[in-house]
């Protein structure tokens, strides 16, 4: 099922990331580089939910689109807080840690996988929030403006990225627990 509709949603998220980058560096005022970029992450982020819904409404699941969804994530989430580290929009630490995270979780999972127990190290509610609330942050640290004069996107979506930090953190300690005993059981 490499070319089903859900599939081709997911891969959106992969296109998306070069044109996202690319709004930066075009010849136009920065509000609107930060408009853009935004309704473009707004629209492909929101694929992350609509894809997943989509596979299992039209019964289009598969291995390679449950593959490729947390990659997809995974990157656009990566390449966006590298942009918005680029333009000192958040500090160095809060993209190490949630990089860092997202490579060692990823390798986990694989070898988990490797062994057979990749059930222990399944997404799980944190993990689900922790996309979310990142997600919303770095849309409010794209746009870096007020949003209908109202809401001052940086301080939120500062705030924001640093709660996912910790929700980033938190999800890491919950997959690790969960495979530190199918670890040890393998290592006998």
């Amino acid at each position: 099922m490499f070319l089903t509709i859900p599939t081709l949603m997911t891969w959106t998220r992969i296109v998306a990331i070069p044109l996202i980058v690319g709004v930066f560096y075009l010849d136009l005022p920065e509000a609107s580089r930060n408009v853009a970029a935004t309704v473009m992450f707004v629209v492909f982020a929101l694929t992350d939910w609509l894809d997943g819904y989509l596979a299992r409404r039209l019964n289009q699941t598969s291995a390679f689109g449950a593959f490729l969804d947390p990659v997809a994530d995974k990157f656009l989430v990566c390449a966006c807080l590298l942009v918005l580290l680029d333009l000192q929009r958040v500090d160095v630490f809060v993209a190490l840690i949630i990089i860092g995270r997202e490579i060692a979780i990823s390798a986990l999972r694989e070898w988990m996988a490797t062994i057979g127990a990749n059930r222990s190290v399944a997404v799980h509610r944190v993990g689900k929030i922790k996309t979310g609330v990142q997600m919303v942050a770095i849309g409010l640290l794209l746009f870096d403006g007020r949003f209908l004069g109202l809401l001052d996107t940086r301080s939120w979506g500062t705030a924001l990225i640093w709660l996912s930090v910790v929700l980033t953190v938190w999800s890491m300690v919950y997959y690790l627990q969960k495979a530190i005993p199918e670890i040890r059981a393998r290592s006998r």
